[in-house]
């Protein structure tokens, strides 16, 4: 039982860097994305557990991670501030994401099941089917979705 906290533990500390990426990448704010990030670990570290394969272990966390940023999201939405303006007091850039500026604000236009599978496949580098079971939908749907996010890309950046 050890083992598998062992394992999540040394799988969080080698990919902290790629976590804050994809979270800030959903959150757009950097103490967001820490918290975000800081919850999803809480959520790991108690559940890794139940996981019966430790070959899941990373796709098992970044359903986690997806979680997390996506319920943080909509709680802000639901959030409505009284009177106070929401003023960031300093503004990050994630220099991860400067390098095509247009096209990461391409991929943050689309609907949130195309974002997420665009995201997760070519700024985190997982397979279609990873991202499948991540999402928990067919591998067929996250092909779709990937195939229409592309397709609306093209036609927004026109090439």
């Amino acid at each position: 039982m050890q083992d598998i906290y062992d394992c999540t533990v040394q799988y969080i500390i080698e990919n902290q860097n790629k976590f804050y990426r994809l979270a800030y990448s959903y959150v757009k704010e950097e103490q967001a994305a820490l918290d975000v990030i800081q919850n999803a670990i809480c959520r790991a570290l108690e559940g890794c557990f139940g996981l019966k394969n430790p070959l899941a272990l990373r796709t098992w966390f970044y359903r986690i991670l997806v979680n997390e940023a996506l319920q943080y999201l909509r709680k802000q939405k639901r959030e409505v501030l009284l009177g106070e303006e929401h003023t960031e007091a300093m503004t990050y850039e994630e220099p991860a994401f400067d390098e095509d500026k247009q096209a990461y604000e391409a991929v943050m236009q689309l609907s949130e099941p195309m974002k997420t599978v665009i995201i997760l496949h070519y700024y985190e580098d997982l397979t279609l089917k990873e991202i499948s079971n991540i999402l928990e939908v067919s591998e067929s749907r996250v092909s779709q979705l990937h195939t229409k996010g592309l397709s609306k890309m093209k036609k927004k950046l026109g090439n």
